[in-house]
């Protein structure tokens, strides 16, 4: 009870010992992956964009908003090694409040392993699996700024291997239709375990800080956005010797002994996410994606192979009343993963 309550003040207080760890050193890290198929191919970060999607509110509550009323949205995402996961979402507008809320379950199951003994003898099979609901809701301080939270309660199970958690997320959207500019501030995963996997070890959940802006252009159906990740921590890199001829950008081989200011740049861009999305039609009913997330790529590299890792990409159509997306998202030279999503609003029915 007292780690509950510690959690939620941290929450509403912001304390600056929140802290994460890259590298794997965080539990819950299937938090982090992206809501719907429209997150999917723009990188895997869309948080500086204020529509009707009501995915959107899953990374940043702030941008909950009346057009999201009665908005519902159904996401999945076909991952490596049949590992499946998705995204449930409803939106509700409430006039009286002057508020936006939505609710969510995001889910993924890892599939049925074959257990062994020590000895690696069969002993049957065990299945694996993670939870997160999650209740959100923003209100307008004035006509250009917002402020949102969002709170999860976070449940897993890894064979007889049990976990809880709670944690929150906190932003704020500036937004100037005027200029078709917006920009946000959003604090991630600030929580603790209640329940650890094993007595006494409680593990860090994937805290992150993320700045975003977003522009429209006024004469190009075409919107950019720019994340910065992980602003709690400058050094994103880790030491590993494989990938020291890797290609560094896109093209063109690396020095074998990187100077300090290539060092520098790379770090730089690995917390950096860049995407845009076209809209066409008065009605913006059909859209073209891609993004670039240049810490995949850099870590998902492969040694004298050439990779599109790193890239992303996919289209949106409004077919009557329903929305619906593709996106994929490159991990590896193996691959990448396919999203799918639909959505629709209660009203197009009323209507």
């Amino acid at each position: 009870m007292q780690r509950a309550l510690l959690s939620i003040l941290f929450c509403l207080t912001l304390l600056p010992i929140a802290w994460s760890q890259l590298g794997g050193q965080r539990t819950f890290a299937f938090l982090n992956l992206p809501p719907s198929a429209r997150v999917t191919a723009l990188g895997g970060h869309l948080i500086a964009v204020v529509d009707d999607d009501i995915n959107l509110a899953m990374q940043n509550p702030a941008l909950l908003n009346p057009l999201m009323h009665q908005q519902i949205a159904f996401n999945h995402n076909f991952h490596f090694g049949d590992i499946q996961n998705g995204y449930a979402a409803y939106g509700q507008y409430i006039d009286k409040l002057k508020t936006t809320f939505h609710a969510g379950i995001q889910y993924i199951n890892y599939g049925e392993f074959e257990a062994r003994d020590v000895t690696g003898l069969p002993e049957g099979t065990f299945q694996a699996g993670e939870n997160a609901i999650v209740l959100g809701a923003a209100r307008p301080v004035d006509e250009r700024f917002t402020v949102g939270a969002n709170l999860r309660f976070i449940t897993s199970r890894l064979d007889v291997f049990n976990s809880i958690a709670l944690s929150s997320d906190i932003a704020g959207v500036y937004t100037d239709t005027a200029s078709r500019f917006t920009a946000t501030l959003v604090f991630k995963n600030i929580g603790t375990q209640l329940s650890p996997y094993t007595e006494g070890n409680f593990e860090p959940l994937p805290f992150e800080i993320q700045f975003g802006i977003s522009k429209r252009l006024q004469y190009l159906p075409f919107r950019f956005s720019l994340i910065y990740r992980h602003l709690e921590r400058w050094n994103v890199t880790y030491d590993d010797p494989n990938q020291e001829d890797n290609n560094l950008f896109l093209f063109g081989d690396a020095p074998t002994e990187e100077s300090r200011f290539v060092t520098v740049v790379d770090n730089f861009f690995r917390h950096v996410v860049f995407n845009g999305e076209f809209l066409f039609g008065a009605k913006e009913n059909f859209r073209l994606r891609l993004g670039y997330n240049h810490l995949l790529r850099r870590e998902m590299l492969v040694n004298n192979f050439g990779t599109l890792a790193g890239f992303t990409f996919g289209a949106g159509i409004k077919v009557n009343r329903f929305r619906i997306d593709y996106g994929r998202m490159i991990y590896h030279i193996a691959g990448g993963v396919n999203h799918l999503s639909i959505q629709t609003n209660f009203r197009e029915f009323k209507k």
